[in-house]
């Protein structure tokens, strides 16, 4: 009997096309679904039939609760080497394997300084403008000269700074564990947190999302930021106080943000980010690319293959 697969989270409907699924037709039979995760019964009915699952990261939940309301689930594949939405121990303890794939490391600091930019120039407004119609509308910031806040100075920050010393920014970056040294190999000044709030023409957030990290961009934290600061965030929504950053922008406390994730995804459709005037807002498309897609479905493929043959490779947990 054929192994039956899901691929879900395909919420763009692009998954069928990025890679060469037939390859998987001596395994089993390979399901595309487009919806939006729900609550666990749910999802237990829409997967309850599948031997092998292909998520995305971090967009569909895998509690304990739903991992056993799938007692046919073997195996799990997810993007990335890391999902903080798979309880792997329950996943273990239930006999279901977990495997991932490697990333594309590119795809989040371009969108990262995509958005830097589009903020700092006012893109959305004046490109707005000139589909109604009009015409110039504002004045853009500058980058030369300014100063870039690196929140969390791991491969994607580093990367991030890289762009702004090109673009002429002095950068300066805090995080629990950074010490000058290491900040100084990457070209970069140490401040506390609490100087990189108060220096930062621009602060921008790539930490992993941990008890550590939750609310760590507080009301305090914004408090120090300049009004004519601007804050990015394409790491992790939870790490920001969103009710905090709302009011900060809806009372001029900061120029602006520009946002890729947030603590509810997607966004309820109600939610101030969707209509704030200084706020630019993308739907989590960070690891959204050409490439990073080719490279999860295809390493998702050779883990079903592995697996299938009795030896499992990129196991988590």
């Amino acid at each position: 009997m054929s192994v039956q697969i899901a691929v879900i989270d395909d919420w763009q409907n692009v998954a069928s096309g990025v890679v060469d699924w037939s390859l998987l037709a001596p395994v089993g039979d390979v399901h595309f679904l487009h919806d939006y995760p729900a609550d666990t019964a749910t999802m237990v009915e829409r997967l309850k039939g599948f031997e092998v699952i292909c998520v995305m990261r971090e967009r569909s939940t895998f509690d304990k609760a739903l991992l056993q309301g799938l007692p046919n689930l073997q195996l799990l594949v997810t993007g990335g080497m890391r999902n903080a939405a798979i309880d792997i121990p329950a996943a273990k303890a239930l006999g279901i394997q977990v495997c991932g794939t490697d990333s594309y490391k590119h795809a989040a600091p371009e969108l990262t300084w995509a958005l830097i930019m589009a903020s700092t120039r006012n893109l959305l407004a004046e490109a707005n403008s000139l589909r109604e119609g009009g015409w110039q509308v504002g004045l853009g910031g500058d980058l030369y000269g300014k100063t870039l806040g690196v929140l969390g100075l791991g491969s994607i920050g580093q990367k991030v700074a890289k762009f702004a010393q090109v673009f002429g920014m002095r950068v300066i970056a805090w995080s629990e564990n950074l010490t000058p040294e290491r900040a100084a190999e990457s070209g970069v000044t140490w401040v506390s947190k609490r100087e990189l709030f108060e220096q930062a023409d621009i602060l921008t957030v790539h930490l992993v999302l941990s008890d550590r990290s939750r609310g760590l961009v507080d009301a305090l934290a914004l408090s120090w930021m300049k009004p004519s600061a601007r804050l990015v965030n394409t790491a992790r929504g939870p790490i920001v106080d969103e009710q905090a950053l709302v009011q900060a922008l809806q009372a001029g406390r900061l120029a602006g943000a520009a946002l890729d994730v947030y603590g509810e995804e997607p966004l309820p459709a109600e939610h101030p980010f969707r209509r704030l005037p200084n706020v630019l807002a993308t739907p989590h498309v960070g690891y959204v690319s050409e490439q990073n897609y080719r490279q999860f479905y295809q390493q998702m493929i050779e883990d079903i293959q592995a697996w299938a043959k009795g030896a499992p490779i990129r196991v988590l947990g």
